[in-house]
């Protein structure tokens, strides 16, 4: 266990082996969030705003078009699969 101490700014350092344990760097942003009786930090991973246009051909698809029931067959597949890998227990549906 680290201990810190709270400057009369409200500042806290953040010891230096956690720093590099989590590659925080000078001026990274973090979030705290309030947990009852302490405080967690995390990282502010946002992405910036984008709009389809700017990401619609990043990733590049050779071959033909699927269609909405093999994407809709898709998506239960992985998520019978998730369920599966979750609980041990075979979908009985």
């Amino acid at each position: 266990m680290r201990t810190t101490r709270l400057s009369s700014k409200g500042q806290v350092i953040i010891p230096k082996d956690l720093r590099e344990a989590h590659q925080w760097e000078v001026g990274q942003e973090l979030i705290a969030i309030d947990v009852g009786d302490g405080i967690l930090l995390r990282t502010n991973n946002t992405f910036q705003e984008t709009t389809l246009s700017q990401v619609a051909g990043c990733l590049k698809y050779s071959g033909e078009a699927k269609s909405l029931e093999e994407i809709e067959d898709a998506i239960r597949l992985g998520i019978l699969e998730e369920w599966h890998d979750r609980s041990g227990h075979e979908y009985c549906g």
